[in-house]
This record gives structure tokens, sequence and C-alpha cells, in this order.
């Protein structure tokens, strides 16, 4: 249904795209007694306003829990004020991490904004709200050593197409420290030749579209599981990574994040690799190595298409075993 174009009607239900498609949500019962307008304007804010589908999804989860805590204390949408949702947020503290609770302020915040130009209230209630504290100096995404992320590739049996396959999508991952969304996003076109050398187009967050030379690692590894899909006669704007089917054929559908995560977690399983190892890992794994061997955080925020340096440090463990040595300096 990627790409449809919704109408909506009776105040009652409407359809929120998802990170890989639609889903059918029912408007919740504070909305839905405002009438039509308040409907048509709470649909809005994820469809119009919103366009990154995994914030999409995650601020519906976090509106619909406030929305549900609201109705089940009686509270009519005029009645909302900073005191309530103060409660609220105190009490999602109480079993939630800060960034949690953060991330459900905010959807709350932008979401009473939208309402209020869209004059369905008259003032953001959530507004003069303060989340908690919350202090970030180091990741908590998981990371393999380089040792580890080669144990992980060379595991992978690439007789058959599917394993080509796999091996391409993590050393993608891996090499260009890319996102699993803007992997799985790049086309046919989006892996292409400039002069000698092989390029990769990342559609990353924001709508950035974001170049960057293949790994020659890389490059060796899509360009093999090309050869055995016989992309040559693929169209520049489909699929580069694409599913397989039960006969272990090649098709024509693109493999979404749940499908790249299922892979990894199977591939890392069968390398004997931390079950902990995701999509995610691969950025940081990429971003620690990279940085082990005297690459700078500069350059490291521009292939990974960080805003701030801060964001690519998050990333970076390299001090992790500086720390255990020095540690062991305690002769005790």
């Amino acid at each position: 249904m990627d790409g449809e174009i919704v109408a909506f009607g009776g105040g009652s239900q409407g359809l929120v795209p998802g990170g890989e498609g639609y889903a059918a949500l029912p408007i919740p019962a504070v909305i839905a007694r405002e009438g039509e307008r308040a409907a048509e304007r709470f649909i809005e804010f994820f469809t119009a306003n919103i366009r990154n589908p995994n914030t999409r999804m995650a601020y519906a989860r976090a509106v619909y829990q406030f929305m549900a805590w609201a109705d089940e204390r009686k509270l009519p949408l005029e009645r909302l004020n900073p005191i309530f949702i103060s409660v609220y947020i105190e009490q999602l503290q109480q079993h939630m991490a800060p960034p949690s609770v953060k991330q459900h302020l905010a959807a709350i915040r932008m979401l009473f904004d939208y309402l209020v130009i869209g004059q369905v209230v008259p003032h953001n209630p959530a507004a003069s709200v303060r989340g908690p504290k919350h202090v970030v100096k180091k990741g908590k995404t998981p990371v393999l050593k380089a040792s580890q992320a080669r144990q992980l590739l060379d595991s992978i049996d690439t007789s058959t197409i599917v394993g080509l396959r796999d091996r391409a999508v993590i050393a993608t991952m891996v090499y260009s420290f890319a996102r699993v969304g803007a992997v799985v996003a790049m086309n046919k076109e989006d892996y292409f030749q400039n002069g000698k050398r092989w390029w990769l187009r990342l559609h990353e967050k924001g709508g950035k579209r974001h170049e960057v030379p293949a790994h020659h690692n890389a490059e060796a590894y899509i360009d093999a599981y090309l050869e055995a899909a016989k992309s040559e006669n693929w169209p520049k704007k489909t699929p580069l990574f694409r599913t397989i089917s039960r006969e272990r054929a090649i098709t024509e559908a693109r493999m979404t994040r749940t499908d790249v995560l299922r892979m990894v977690k199977r591939r890392a399983e069968d390398a004997g690799l931390p079950d902990s190892t995701c999509c995610h890992t691969f950025r940081a794994t990429g971003i620690t190595a990279y940085l082990e061997n005297g690459g700078t955080i500069e350059n490291a925020q521009a292939i990974a298409a960080h805003e701030s340096p801060r964001t690519t440090k998050l990333y970076d463990r390299t001090s992790d075993e500086i720390t255990l040595d020095e540690i062991e300096r305690i002769l005790i």
C-alpha cells in the first residue's frame, strides 16, 4: 500500500503509515470526542507532519499510550494541563529509562503543537513540562571487535545466493557505517562507478542523500552477489538487496529492516557471536575499527553522516581497552 492516498471519515479510524506499510489505528476516545476536525488533525500529525517511518511509529506508540492514560482518568482534551502532563511523565519515569521518557514527552509536545496550529486546542499543555535529565557520553550499542566482525563475514557460506547476499549486506553496513534503513533502501543505481572506484549512495535519516566510496571488501562482496544474482538486466530503480524465494531464487522484492535483523541474528548465532549483535552493531563496529586504525572523529562523522561529532563519539569504543589496561595497574 506504499504511496497510496488515504482518506479519513467519521472521525473513528485512520491509516497511519508504518515502517513497512500502513497500519489501521483507531482514533483515541479523547480525540474522537472532540469531533471530526480533531480526528483528522490527529491523523494528519502522523501522515503529513512526520516523514521518518521509525519516528512516526515510535511517536504513535507514545501518543496512544498517553491518550489511553487520559481516557482512563476521564480527562477531556480541554482539561489537560501542565500538571496532568507532569504527573504522567513522573509515572513513566518509574518504569522507563530517561531517553524513552524524553521521547514520550517530545511526542506529546509535538502533537499538541500541531493541534494548537489546527485550532483544535487553545494551548499546548506540554510546552512547559521538563523531561528528565539525561547526559550520554557513551552509547549502548553492542560492538564487535574487528576480529569478530571478520569472523562473522568469513563464517558465511557463500556457495549460495543467500550467503552472497547476506555477506554483501553486512559488509555494506560495517564498511560504510550505514544504518540498516539506508542499506535496504538502496536501488541498483545506488551502487555506481565514479572514475575507477565504485560508490554507495545512501538515503539516510532526514532525507539526506549521502555518497561514500565503497571499501574494496564491500565492493568485492557486492560484485559477487550481483554476479550470482545475474543482475545485469535489473532496472536501475529496483531494489539492490532482494529477498530470496523458497526455491532459493532471487525475487524482485526489497529486503526489509526486519528481514536483515533476523538474518543478522541467525548469522551471529552460527558464528558463535553474542546474541546482542544487531544491525546497528555494524555501524558502531565500523566506526570503532576506523578510529583504532588512526582515523579521526571528524572524518568518521562525515562517513557516518552525523550532524555532530558528539553523536559519532557515542559509537567510539576505542577507550574500552585502554580503561581496562589502566584499571589493572591497581596492584593491591
